[in-house]
């Protein structure tokens, strides 16, 4: 599932040799027996991947896409449809491979639609993606040129469901997805020209915290995109979630945008900007036949869609960009 040797000398070669020895470890445990009953499953669920390869592929395309059904039959294309379909969830895409439409929980190309005008361009550059769910965003990176993409994530699902669709890659770019927490990269690595988390702050018990550590893992002059959840008020307004917000449990800090700003500033970030503001809707993440699962439309107060289920603001997500 992961190359370790052509990661560690990737990371080597890339001025990170103090993670590189690290991170056969790391590995190791993360992928431990006993940390997911399902591993096994997955695994095997890979091995059932048909085996072909294909040079048609479109990372620059809202939904990646790898090969045509041309290149395919229909015995080819129904093995790859029933593995895939096992591996559901797939909230973070869309994908298509030879022709079959993932149609994934979360419309994540609108999103990358709303920030990858204004990021500087990811062309050469060395990117990490904390939290990257299956990959979807850092195989748009890729398609924008980005010479090194690092994905980490403690998921191994993702993991199954990136590698299911670096399985199908006959030239695979330089993406890869390692099962790790921001934790596992060494305090202070000043590697990464551009460092991405997206959709994880407000899982942070210590947010200020998560802002260090990403700030540990850019150059100096490297770019941070941060987005995130906000709520309207000034520097001061922070919402603390009492129980659930929108039934996440690990919901912990909500900043106001002012807030957010304040506390990149507080960091030691500059050149601090906010570039988009966008309340989630209903057609950006919702259920679909590949997560069949409750989404945003159950978590919303039925008779007012601007509120929660527990009363709290609907979300609103801001994208934040700054310089280490």
């Amino acid at each position: 599932m992961i190359f370790t040797e052509e990661v560690c000398q990737l990371l080597s070669d890339a001025g990170m040799a103090s993670w590189a020895t690290l991170l056969p470890r790391q590995i190791e445990q993360a992928l431990s027996a006993d940390r997911h009953g399902d591993l096994g499953r997955w695994q095997y669920l890979l091995q059932q991947l048909p085996d072909i390869r294909s040079d048609d592929i479109d990372l620059q395309a809202d939904r990646v896409r790898v090969g045509c059904a041309q290149e395919t039959n229909e015995t080819v294309r129904r093995d790859i449809y029933q593995t895939l379909r096992a591996l559901q969830p797939w909230r973070k895409g869309p994908y298509e491979l030879f022709g079959i439409h993932i149609d994934t929980e979360w419309r994540s190309d609108w999103k990358w639609q709303r920030l990858s005008q204004h990021v500087q361009p990811l062309a050469g550059r060395k990117v990490l993606d904390v939290g990257c769910g299956n990959g979807y965003h850092a195989w748009r990176m890729a398609g924008e040129g980005a010479g090194l993409v690092i994905g980490i994530d403690p998921s191994l699902l993702f993991l199954t469901q990136f590698t299911a669709i670096r399985h199908f890659m006959a030239e695979p770019p330089n993406v890869h997805f390692l099962p790790l927490g921001i934790e596992s990269v060494p305090s202070g690595l000043g590697a990464f020209d551009t460092v991405f988390s997206m959709g994880i702050l407000y899982h942070r018990r210590s947010p200020m915290d998560h802002l260090f550590d990403l700030k540990g893992c850019l150059r100096l002059g490297g770019e941070l995109v941060l987005e995130t959840l906000v709520v309207e008020g000034d520097e001061n307004t922070v919402l603390v979630p009492e129980g659930r917000y929108a039934k996440m449990r690990n919901v912990w800090f909500i900043p106001s945008v002012p807030a957010l700003v304040n506390w990149l500033q507080r960091c030691g970030y500059r050149n601090v900007r906010v570039v988009d503001v966008t309340p989630t809707s209903t057609q950006e993440q919702r259920r679909s036949d590949w997560m069949a699962f409750e989404s945003l439309a159950d978590f919303l107060d039925p008779e007012d869609h601007g509120l929660t289920v527990e009363g709290y603001p609907a979300p609103v997500r801001a994208t934040i960009l700054a310089t280490a």
